[in-house]
């Protein structure tokens, strides 16, 4: 990608609910794709207190994501989305730092993503690890996905006590 030699200037902060619209299009950019899962503006507004966006000087928001806290020990970073024209400027990986300091401040030990981009998670340090490892709760979100039979998702893990 032309962006790969390119930082994106910004900081990551905590989302509100004025941002809910475009972390809703960043999200829906991707889910139109099949790259991940719809996220309706009902649940971005319930959730909104997971999420973290990476806005650049002017406060225009180019990468989202969630940490959802799932059980005691068990977090999972979901719906990250960068704007496409900013892919390969370090927006993601602000963004999984980020959901990484959270996860060990909250003392959980285990960070979690289902992910089309394995690579990029396997540069943060988290491993492939099978789907059985992880509670059956995290399936219940692939019933609302048209690809849930065909389902190329991997699953990847970060302990985060060692």
């Amino acid at each position: 990608m032309e962006n790969q030699n390119k930082k994106a200037l910004g900081a990551v902060r905590p989302a509100t609910m004025q941002d809910v619209d475009a972390i809703h299009d960043l999200i829906s950019y991707y889910a139109e794709r099949n790259r991940m899962l719809f996220r309706t503006l009902e649940d971005l507004y319930e959730r909104i207190r997971e999420f973290r966006v990476f806005v650049d000087p002017e406060e225009k928001i180019l990468g989202c994501a969630g940490l959802a806290l799932l059980w005691r020990d068990l977090g999972e970073i979901r719906s990250m989305a960068v704007d496409p024209n900013y892919i390969g400027c370090g927006i993601g990986r602000k963004l999984v730092e980020d959901a990484i300091a959270e996860a060990k401040r909250l003392k959980l030990k285990n960070i979690f993503a289902l992910t089309y981009e394995v690579g990029f998670f396997e540069r943060r340090g988290f491993k492939i690890v099978d789907k059985e490892l992880l509670p059956h709760k995290v399936w219940t979100d692939c019933i609302h996905c048209d690809m849930q039979d065909n389902c190329k998702e991997v699953p990847v893990l970060m302990k985060l006590n060692e």
